[in-house]
């Protein structure tokens, strides 16, 4: 049957193409491949040698040169640099494979499952399988990832294609902590044909390495994405305001504060509206859940806040303690002076109206 061809089409079809394995190659004969050195001329005894001019000497080859890759078998495209683009990833100076860094970002519970969530929906977004998962090992295998070139359209047959079938490995170490880790990728097998005839491929480690990169670079370029959209989504949810509640004294503790949002985001507000409330910090222990801060002012300020009132908190040194709610969404807050005794029950409550207020604004994303 007689097909429907583009004027575009029709150009590409008359004029002269090139497959993948034409385009790594030097155009022209491979004649210099069995080119002999000639010696310098013979100069007969009392004549003077003339000055050899130096602009064309090859520089002889060093100990580490592959001599196979001459010819046909010599790749001319330019290399390949790793990019690591996402947020939290860099390159590993001094690897010998090619390594990726990966860190954390705030809003991170579990680094390693987040890697292999990134891997896994970039291969489900180009519709490549998962050919082998081993979680604890920290190693992906895809299935085949073919990728078509139309070398030659024909009017009444086939398209002849070239095609290129590869298979990648991943493998993902993340560190005790859990704060950092790394992602490196190997090409585990490479097939090439043309016209449904394999073609005989010399695929040399600087071949590798060139597919390799061009893998890694587009997965990072997918991680990339996925967490430039979780930032976002964390400064929208930042900006949201927390809900204060007051607690009466208990039999344990004294008056304190619990807010209607995890650990990680009330020290993050409080970092923010303590300042706004006069209070200095002057030092603080996150794994303690601790703020040190010092109050330089007892007027002025929070007379606006009180208006009339007495303020109900002297000039000096207190302590902000932090814990965890039997609920992970709920935080406990507790105010103590100096030497981490509770506040009266009357100031923890006084001040309980204009924490309240700061805590729950809602802030503008930056």
């Amino acid at each position: 049957m007689l097909k429907q061809v583009t004027p575009i089409l029709l150009i590409a079809a008359v004029t002269a193409c090139s497959t993948p394995t034409d385009r790594r190659v030097a155009n022209g004969s491979e004649d210099f491949v069995n080119a002999k050195s000639v010696p310098l001329l013979t100069i007969p005894e009392g004549l003077t040698e003339p000055t050899y001019s130096r602009e064309y000497d090859i520089p002889s080859a060093g100990e580490d040169v592959n001599k196979e890759l001459i010819g046909k078998r010599l790749d001319i495209r330019p290399p390949l640099l790793v990019l690591p683009m996402s947020e939290g990833t860099r390159v590993e100076e001094g690897s010998d494979n090619i390594k990726i860094i990966v860190e954390s970002i705030p809003s991170t519970t579990d680094l390693k499952q987040e890697v292999f969530d990134n891997l896994k929906g970039f291969l489900a977004k180009y519709d490549v399988a998962v050919e082998k998962e081993d979680y604890e090992s920290g190693v992906l295998e895809t299935g085949w990832i073919e990728n078509r070139d139309v070398i030659e359209t024909s009017w009444f047959g086939d398209d002849k294609v070239y095609l290129l079938r590869q298979r990648y490995r991943y493998d993902v170490d993340v560190s005790p902590h859990g704060r950092s880790g790394s992602m490196s990728i190997d090409l585990v097998e490479h097939e090439e044909s043309y016209d449904g005839e394999e073609q005989e491929i010399f695929l040399s480690g600087e071949d590798q390495r060139r597919y390799t990169i061009d893998m890694l670079n587009n997965t990072i370029a997918y991680m990339s994405v996925t967490r430039d959209k979780q930032i976002k989504a964390d400064r929208v949810e930042q900006s949201l305001g927390i809900d204060v509640d007051l607690v009466a004294e208990t039999e344990e503790t004294g008056a304190y504060w619990i807010a209607e949002a995890d650990f990680s985001k009330t020290w993050d507000r409080l970092r923010i509206v303590m300042p706004e409330l006069g209070f200095d910090i002057v030092d603080m222990d996150s794994a303690k859940g601790l703020y040190y801060i010092v109050l330089e002012e007892s007027g002025g300020f929070w007379s606006s806040l009180w208006g009339e009132d007495k303020l109900p908190l002297e000039r000096g040194n207190y302590r902000v303690e932090l814990e965890e709610n039997d609920d992970n969404s709920q935080t406990k807050i507790f105010i103590k002076d100096a030497l981490g005794e509770p506040l009266d029950n009357e100031v923890v409550t006084e001040l309980y109206r204009v924490l309240n207020e700061a805590m729950k604004a809602d802030r503008k994303v930056r």
